[in-house]
């Protein structure tokens, strides 16, 4: 069984493998998820994401600022459910910093007065972490033949 801090360093070494995940925001009484690249700084305790000021999930963010970050590598059969707080920020330098390829998919240069920085502080996160497709379907098989539950790999809750 892993530490806490063992458990910690593996949401951030999974998260920032993944680098994608869902992120879901509240809307009213209903929960909203999107695909959005995401940028891990562990050193800061932060996830951060571009955005752009007329999007609802900003509009969404300012009125329940609870979200959950949802990274999946189904091949691998790796997952982390992260939960936090966000806030929309301006902060024209991060956003300079955090610049790459996706961000061109929705804005022509770092510049561009409608982008913002979505940062999510984590709170509470949990992974899940096995050893393939392979391996998993032949534990099952294994378990559902009468040799006991399959060993599915780590998985862990932990507090950020």
């Amino acid at each position: 069984m892993a530490d806490a801090a063992d458990d910690t360093t593996k949401v951030w070494d999974l998260a920032e493998k993944i680098g994608f995940c869902m992120l879901t925001t509240v809307n009213g009484s209903d929960l909203r998820a999107r695909p959005m690249s995401a940028y891990a700084e562990r050193n800061e305790d932060a996830f951060y994401f571009l955005t752009d000021v007329a999007s609802h999930k900003d509009d969404e963010v300012a009125k329940q600022p609870h979200v959950c970050l949802a990274f999946a590598d189904s091949k691998g059969q790796k997952y982390v459910s992260v939960s936090g707080t966000a806030e929309v920020q301006n902060d024209r330098e991060k956003i300079r910093e955090l610049w790459a390829t996706p961000a061109k998919a929705w804005w022509d240069n770092p510049d561009d007065p409608s982008i913002r920085i979505l940062k999510v502080t984590p709170a509470f996160a949990e992974y899940w972490d096995s050893p393939g497709t392979v391996i998993s379907y032949i534990k099952m098989a294994a378990a559902a033949l009468g040799h006991g539950r399959p060993d599915m790999g780590d998985t862990a809750k932990v507090e950020m």
